[in-house]
């Protein structure tokens, strides 16, 4: 391209008719960021909300997990060990063991 079309072209955006270019372009590409980052399907604001609610589900399942390591732990010591599956038993469910003397108190 010459170096006097190039000046044209310049020259062309600077006149005063073209005034409003620079404003409307300016106010059409602030709408659209703002579409994008509030209102659209896949807008900044969901992709935080996600974030979010993924961090919080990772937390719950290390919770659970850790609740469920607890009680398969609980599940093989009443397996293995005869005393603490009579104590278990006594203790949750209220049994007595032949020849025991069981009291009420009210």
């Amino acid at each position: 391209m010459e170096p006097d079309k190039k000046k044209e072209r310049w020259a062309i955006l600077r006149r005063s008719d073209h005034n409003y270019l620079i404003p409307f372009v300016i106010v059409v590409t602030t709408l659209v960021a703002l579409w994008l980052l509030f209102f659209a399907h896949n807008s900044v604001l969901n992709w935080i909300r996600a974030t979010v609610e993924v961090k919080s589900q990772e937390k719950e399942m290390a919770r659970l997990q850790s609740e469920i390591d607890r009680m398969q732990q609980e599940i093989d010591n009443l397996r293995n060990n005869r005393d603490s599956l009579e104590s278990f038993a006594r203790d949750t469910y209220h049994f007595a063991a032949p020849g025991d003397d069981v009291y009420i108190v009210e």
